[in-house]
């Protein structure tokens, strides 16, 4: 069925009349824009669209306004025997995950960036026999630079199996293990809500011994959970590619740095 301005079956003839009316000042002023320009037109003059800034300058700017809060904001790292992971220069014993349509990963400024894919971008340490599987912890700093989801999943080793710690997840808020007993962050004993501040340096930290499975953000301790009788797996999907150790962003642009282990 066709209508118009002039022949519209629903109006009465006054409200096609002040169509057609409408219609032809709209030409006019129109017609007027186009031979007069925009300012003659009382417009200001169209912009071009404002360009987002590159991850680099982010990456930049983002350090040198929060690194004093959060420095400030960072504990000690408790205990003796920490070695570093990423050396601050290369992905020298790191190789990118091949998630499906992942974003670049480079070494920016001494941080390792892991920017936002169309879903999970993330890396795998390539060397992991010298981790054990039990009795040990593992640190690392990360900064949300871009995004709103979770910006550290990090994949490890417990006994048998590996889980991840999301940080962020489920739109930005969400803080937990996945998975145990096959219910993952969003549905289980451990998890919990904070909110994230972007372009803000947090301090991860986790420890698996036989009996427990413990995980620190900054000086708050986020998860506490005995194992026994529990099933520990990482939630299906392709963040299974990230075992057995790996750090993983979803839609999110983050800046890693100061990757640690130590033996307890």
């Amino acid at each position: 069925m066709k209508t118009s301005i002039h022949g519209c079956l629903f109006c009465p003839p006054q409200v096609a009349v002040l169509g057609g009316l409408s219609l032809g000042l709209l030409t006019l002023i129109s017609i007027g824009r186009a031979d007069a320009g925009p300012l003659a037109a009382g417009l200001d003059t169209p912009q071009a669209p404002a360009q987002r800034a590159p991850v680099a300058f982010e990456l930049a700017a983002a350090t040198a306004a929060g690194e004093a809060k959060a420095s400030a904001a960072l504990p000690a790292l408790e205990g003796a025997g920490w070695k570093p992971l990423f050396d601050g220069h290369s992905l020298a014993g790191w190789k990118v995950v091949d998630f499906a349509g992942h974003g670049e990963v480079e070494v920016k400024e001494g941080n390792l960036v892991l920017e936002m894919g169309a879903m999970l971008t993330g890396v795998n340490l390539v060397k992991t026999n010298d981790l054990p599987k039990t009795d040990y912890e593992l640190a690392l700093e990360v900064m949300r630079v871009d995004g709103s989801d979770f910006f550290c999943g990090l994949t490890f080793v417990v006994g048998d199996s590996c889980c991840s710690f999301i940080v962020g997840g489920w739109g930005g808020g969400v803080v937990g293990i996945s998975s145990i007993d096959d219910n993952d962050a969003s549905l289980n004993e451990t998890t919990k809500y904070m909110n994230f501040e972007s372009k803000r340096w947090y301090r991860i930290r986790v420890r698996v011994t036989p009996a427990k499975l413990e995980a620190w953000i900054d000086r708050e301790k986020m998860v506490d959970v005995k194992l026994e009788g529990k099933r520990i797996g990482v939630r299906l999907g392709e963040i299974e590619l990230s075992q057995p150790f790996g750090i993983a962003t979803y839609q999110t642009t983050a800046a890693v740095r100061n990757v640690q282990w130590r033996r307890l």
